[in-house]
């Protein structure tokens, strides 16, 4: 999977608004399904992709896959009819035995606006009848559910909460020619898909909530109440991303008390919660500025651009005695050493979400997070799968800064999966 172009869609100094509780406190994880609870053991899937790719590799690249394929990693399903879908969920999750899998729907029209991960279904009757059939195969069996990636990242022919037409504008979506708001039949569509999949009995379900370098917490908290957050059982964060742990916690931390505060506190108020591009509140006088994300971030931190305290200060004003509720999940299947920073000036689109080097893999996938908030960290996106053909604002067909034509997104990459072997922080044994 891959990512378009992302603006950081920052709302400058609203109002007061602010954090309860540190997001890095360490307290007894509780989850909000029983299906992720600490005591849940996640599946390795003996015929996943990985495994299937070390079947066609030599020498290190081998070994390197196996490693990868030894470790908890979800099972993305793409494509299919209703038919093929149910039946490949079904085997699946009956193959898990009592250990919990993790599945990725991905299939909503226009993913990705057409771009490198480019596909989904025909129209929103097709994706129905696909998320139908998607639930059914599941059944009452136990699954972790990722409901589509980027869906919430990336929406057709959407304004901002600060009144900005957002990029991704397919001319056969264009509302002034076809009179419909293809970004409404998104919303409409993930309600859909989480009162649907929502049914079966034992699904931990997550939202899109993008990641700390993408959409600011009010944008994104406007977004996940849209599509129907209060159904499931949470958000995910940082998918096919390389933003560090601590960070996607602290945001979605905020993500969480935004929700607290625009549904319980002042209903409707989304845009006066506190933001990573302005970090003021009354712990830093409301001096605030826009964090950066090649440092990590907390409320001790002596560099402004990596003090939370402002932010942290601002939701406990606002919140009072209201906890947060809404819980998270991480992906850290590439973050070990955190996000790239492209060289200065070289690149005038440096896609420093695509395949970027010197990268590694991140914590192994848990339950056992330390955080109450946080019901696993886990491995998302593929460890060793290609973000796509990454081109950095050059003609191409070359990667810049690998020398190399990349391969498409999803297919494997061997030189990336050292990379991420070689580099994992904590290291792979």
């Amino acid at each position: 999977m891959a990512h378009p172009a992302r603006r950081r869609w920052g709302i400058v100094a609203l109002t007061a608004c602010a954090l309860g509780l540190s997001a890095l406190t360490a307290s007894p994880a509780s989850a909000a399904n029983d299906v992720l609870d600490p005591s849940a053991r996640l599946w390795v899937n003996p015929q996943s992709s990985t495994k299937e790719v070390a079947r066609t590799l030599r020498g290190q690249a081998k070994q390197d896959a196996l490693a990868l394929s030894r470790i908890p990693s979800a099972t993305w399903f793409t494509e299919g009819t209703p038919e093929e879908v149910r039946h490949d969920v079904r085997t699946l999750v009956r193959r898990a035995g009592h250990k919990v899998p993790v599945l990725v729907a991905y299939n909503l029209p226009f993913r990705d606006c057409a771009l490198y991960s480019a596909g989904g279904a025909a129209g929103a009757d097709a994706y129905k009848a696909w998320v139908d059939a998607f639930a059914a195969g599941i059944g009452n069996e136990e699954a972790v559910v990722v409901l589509e990636p980027d869906g919430l990242g990336v929406i057709p022919w959407y304004t901002t909460l600060d009144g900005q037409l957002e990029g991704c504008r397919p001319a056969e979506l264009d509302p002034a020619t076809t009179g419909v708001q293809p970004s409404v039949e998104r919303f409409e569509l993930l309600r859909y898909a989480v009162e649907r999949i929502g049914q079966q009995p034992n699904v931990a379900l997550y939202l899109d909530g993008t990641g700390p370098s993408w959409l600011a917490v009010p944008e994104i908290t406007d977004r996940l109440l849209k599509a129907g957050i209060q159904g499931a059982d949470g958000f995910f964060l940082n998918v096919s991303n390389y933003e560090r742990t601590e960070n996607d916690v602290l945001y979605g931390t905020w993500i969480s008390q935004c929700i607290a505060y625009a549904t319980v506190v002042a209903p409707g108020s989304v845009a006066e919660c506190g933001h990573q591009y302005w970090s003021g509140g009354p712990a830093n006088d409301w001096t605030g500025v826009v964090l950066r994300n090649t440092g990590i971030w907390s409320d001790t931190a002596e560099d402004p651009t990596l003090n939370t305290a402002g932010i942290t200060s601002r939701y406990a004003l606002v919140l009072g005695d209201v906890e947060p509720t809404t819980h998270f999940v991480v992906d850290t299947s590439r973050n070990g050493q955190g996000a790239w920073t492209a060289p200065a000036g070289k690149y005038t689109d440096a896609e420093t979400w695509c395949n970027p080097p010197g990268r590694g893999l991140g914590l192994r996938p848990t339950t056992r997070t330390g955080n109450e908030l946080v019901d696993a960290f886990l491995w998302i996106k593929i460890p060793g799968e290609s973000d796509g053909r990454c081109l950095r604002g050059t003609p191409g067909p070359t990667d810049p800064e690998r020398g190399m034509v990349d391969p498409a997104a999803g297919q494997w990459f061997v030189e990336q999966a050292r990379e991420l072997v070689e580099l994992a922080q904590p290291p792979l044994r």
